[in-house]
């Protein structure tokens, strides 16, 4: 695990390639240019690959999986969806490949955002080693959560998460009719790169060896 640096330094390390966050990539270049657009600052930069990572990569709880190339910046973004976990490396190779340092933090969630279907398979609503990312914006290390899309909010009926690039971007603790939402209950830390393996012994632990079983995705709110 990574400790924060004096504010007034951009990180190194949190600025480099590696085989998950591939930033050099075509692929990871080419997402990160066209979000970028025009933009020439840190803030618009990160605050455009946010709506972009969060939007055009489908949020999808079933694409767990235990393959290695599967939490690729590139193989996440070719196949178009993912989890929070690849959502996550996503944005902060984005980020990286567009000079903004950052890095990949985790927390246990308490998920009330849930079908029947994922309630099965999980049993349980806690969901551990969310990933997210962590950014550094003006000398400031900031939270980005990426996870769920525009389209998959307005069909469970909750407000999207909006990222500004001045301030931690996290899931809402209640839907606008007042119902929980989300609960952070435990953090796990901040890491320099992707720690697969912890990670995969984490969700084994948590939901047993069936979570990476391929089982056929049922057809519910998340898959529509």
């Amino acid at each position: 695990m990574t400790t924060s640096p004096a504010a007034a330094e951009r990180p190194a390390a949190a600025l480099t390639a590696s085989t998950f966050l591939d930033i050099h990539h075509a692929t990871v270049q080419a997402f990160t240019q066209d979000a970028v657009g025009d933009a020439d600052t840190d803030r618009e930069k990160a605050r455009r690959l946010f709506a972009a990572v969060r939007d055009q990569i489908r949020y999808d709880p079933y694409t767990v999986s235990d393959k290695p190339d599967h939490y690729r910046a590139s193989h996440v973004i070719e196949s178009g969806r993912g989890y929070c976990v690849p959502k996550a490396v996503v944005l902060t190779a984005a980020f990286r490949a567009a000079n903004i340092p950052a890095r990949l933090g985790f927390a246990d969630v308490r998920n009330h955002l849930q079908t029947d279907a994922l309630r099965e398979l999980m049993g349980t609503d806690v969901f551990v080693y969310h990933g997210y990312s962590h950014v550094y914006i003006e000398g400031r290390w900031l939270k980005a959560t990426p996870a769920f899309n525009i389209e998959l909010c307005t069909r469970f009926g909750v407000p999207p998460i909006d990222f500004t690039g001045d301030r931690d971007a996290l899931f809402h603790a209640h839907a606008a009719d007042g119902s929980a939402l989300m609960e952070y209950v435990h953090e796990r830390g901040v890491y320099n790169d992707l720690p697969l393996e912890e990670i995969l012994a984490g969700l084994r632990h948590a939901y047993g060896p069936l979570i990476f079983s391929g089982r056929p995705a049922p057809s519910d709110a998340f898959r529509a």
